[in-house]
């Protein structure tokens, strides 16, 4: 009796299993079923397009509002924005691979354009919508007409159908918000040259116009400028509503050092302030920022001068904060202004006060700004002093003798006074 060889290989892995021929599954027989019906109601739509558009934009100015004033402004561009649309999502559906990033580009497109015109994102998302249900209706009117039986068959594609309008609905809006956002950034760096030219005075007339649009403010009105600065910008931003009260129009311009504030005040005002009961002064900043408030100028075209105004403003304001308005302090920044020549005064008048020992010269500089900020006061300075009114005359009389001027001769006290304001200002 012979003995049965067995392979190795039979032995490692048993016996191999005779195969079997494949048979397509009922769900495959299905699909290939539903494609066939969906590509020949696509081509159905794709033989009658330009019916289909109609019906499309039809049913956007029906049910569009945003849409209806489009058609109504541009009916031949709304058209073939929809027919583009159109043509591209029923060859989609014929060839999904081979038409997908023409599709694709075609709703990018879309949703660039429409931002760029102001369409509302709303809208335009409705209107794809509107033409993804239009599609699906007329796939279901064309299957019915030709083969009614297989129209129960659509009911395996009608997930990729819908798919596809949200894949594309997601598309526009990723166009439109791209966009807008550049679009938005446009705005603002047009913005910040157009208000940089107003503050440097380097404005064209011709930019004026398009400066009063872009920036939100009239060519035609009384502007005053101001400036704020201490600390980081964050710091600064804080401080703008210091700066100016609630109510006046305001365009504000970042700086490095300082943001300047472009302020549309009322034709009766003479700044931010105003006369009696023309509205609230700004309020004290945070220790360390400083405001400088200008006076008023005619126009946009005048806001240059307004800026050099504020700047001013800007210098009177002490190290340690606080707000300036130019108005209030005109002998500081007519000292300012010309630096040179306030220095010269100061050297002139008080040159022998300042070449005293340290102690001895600040005390005689504080009686004489003290008695100065009395209205001349001996009484009222020596209480702000701590001192008696004899201690302050004594104290005067010897400013009298060493700078050679008299307090009771109104010229040398106004020589007095500027002088003491030019060493306060310019301490550099």
């Amino acid at each position: 009796m012979q003995h049965a060889v067995r392979s190795r290989a039979a032995i490692r892995t048993g016996l191999t299993p005779v195969p079997r021929p494949r048979t397509p599954s009922v769900a495959s027989l299905m699909d290939a079923d539903a494609l066939r019906v969906l590509h020949r109601a696509a081509r159905a739509l794709l033989d009658d397009l330009p019916d289909l558009t109609d019906r499309l934009v039809a049913l956007l100015r029906e049910q569009e509002p945003a849409y209806r004033a489009a058609i109504t402004k541009d009916p031949t561009a709304t058209w073939q924005e929809a027919h583009r649309s159109l043509r591209h999502s029923v060859a989609s559906l014929l060839d999904p691979r081979g038409a997908r990033d023409a599709a694709r580009r075609c709703s990018w497109r879309i949703g660039a354009t429409r931002a760029e015109q102001g369409l509302p994102l709303d809208a335009l998302l409705h209107a794809f919508r509107l033409g993804g249900s239009l599609v699906w209706q007329q796939l279901v009117e064309e299957t019915s007409k030709a083969a009614p039986e297989d129209v129960r068959l659509l009911v395996h594609v009608a997930a990729d159908v819908w798919n596809f309008v949200d894949e594309h609905c997601t598309v526009v809006a990723d166009a439109y918000r791209q966009t807008e956002w550049q679009i938005g950034r446009r705005r603002e760096n047009r913005a910040r040259q157009l208000a940089a030219g107003l503050l440097d005075g380097t404005s064209r007339i011709a930019d004026l116009p398009e400066a009063a649009q872009v920036l939100g403010l009239p060519e035609q009105g009384r502007y005053v400028v101001v400036a704020v600065t201490g600390g980081h910008a964050a710091r600064r931003a804080a401080a703008r509503a210091a700066a100016v009260p609630p109510g006046p129009r305001v365009h504000w311009h970042d700086g490095a050092d300082v943001d300047y504030g472009i302020v549309l005040v009322d034709a009766a005002d003479d700044g931010l302030e105003g006369p009696e009961g023309a509205g609230p002064a700004p309020s004290a900043p945070a220790a360390g920022l400083r405001i400088g408030v200008g006076r008023p100028v005619e126009g946009l075209a005048a806001v240059g001068d307004a800026r050099k105004l504020a700047d001013t403003a800007l210098d009177v304001s002490p190290p340690e904060g606080g707000t300036v308005r130019l108005d209030d302090h005109l002998p500081a920044a007519l000292v300012v202004s010309s630096p040179e020549l306030g220095r010269a005064l100061a050297e002139k008048v008080l040159g022998p006060l300042l070449r005293l020992e340290p102690a001895d010269r600040e005390v005689l500089l504080e009686t004489l700004t003290t008695w100065l900020d009395c209205d001349g006061s001996a009484q009222r300075a020596g209480e702000r002093l701590y001192c008696h009114r004899n201690t302050v005359l004594n104290r005067l009389r010897r400013c009298e003798q060493l700078t050679g001027r008299s307090l009771a001769r109104p010229a040398d006290v106004v020589e007095i006074s500027l002088a003491l304001t030019a060493r306060r200002v310019l301490r550099d």
